[in-house]
């Protein structure tokens, strides 16, 4: 199974089921921002009881691997649990999304859009993409989030919400992790702001 093929199995799993749900991670940086190789899903959903057994379901085994026990202990928790495709090594993180202010702010501002050539999904807003890889610079430190937030303020430019950004960074406690983001933007002269 190739990465798209399993994007759109993912999808469609998700909207035949009717669970409401938003691509984050680095699909939602691809579609916002600039290419880069990934081989994972991440997608925050708000998946009830009732319709796990329907969800695992579409992932049986031997071709996925989702143990519905897993999966239960992660709605149960509000935390998150994995798809596997074993053949190609291809990954879907399924967080469950919480009753946050920010969760239900990053659920209501979600755009439909194509995330790939050929398919249209619900994808986390721009602004809700950067603060969360702000979030997890803050918690890991991984250089790749900040390239990602870079790379999606340089192709969205004027498109940013930057009050929305603003008020939401200091609610999330991410003002140096931003500051250190704005220091590597370049300035139309080609330098740094």
């Amino acid at each position: 199974m190739e990465f798209a093929e399993f994007y759109d199995y993912l999808v469609n799993a998700l909207e035949r089921i009717g669970i409401p749900y938003r691509i984050v991670g680095s699909m939602a940086s691809i579609a916002y921002g600039e290419p880069r190789f990934t081989n994972d899903i991440d997608v925050v959903v708000r998946l009830e009881p009732d319709q796990l057994e329907a969800f695992c379901a579409e992932f049986p085994a031997p071709g996925f691997y989702c143990p519905v026990e897993t999966a239960r202990e992660a709605v149960e928790r509000r935390f998150q649990f994995n798809i596997l495709h074993p053949a190609s090594g291809l990954k879907a993180d399924i967080i469950l999304a919480t009753d946050s202010p920010f969760d239900r702010s990053r659920f209501a501002r979600g755009q439909r859009l194509f995330s790939t050539d050929t398919r249209q999904a619900w994808i986390a807003s721009p602004e809700d993409v950067i603060l969360k890889k702000l979030v997890f610079f803050r918690e890991g430190g991984s250089e790749k989030h900040l390239r990602d937030i870079v790379g999606i303020l340089k192709v969205q430019g004027e498109g940013i919400e930057h009050a929305y950004l603003k008020d939401w960074v200091a609610r999330l406690g991410v003002e140096a992790e931003w500051r250190l983001v704005l220091s590597r933007m370049p300035t139309p002269s080609g330098g740094t702001p």
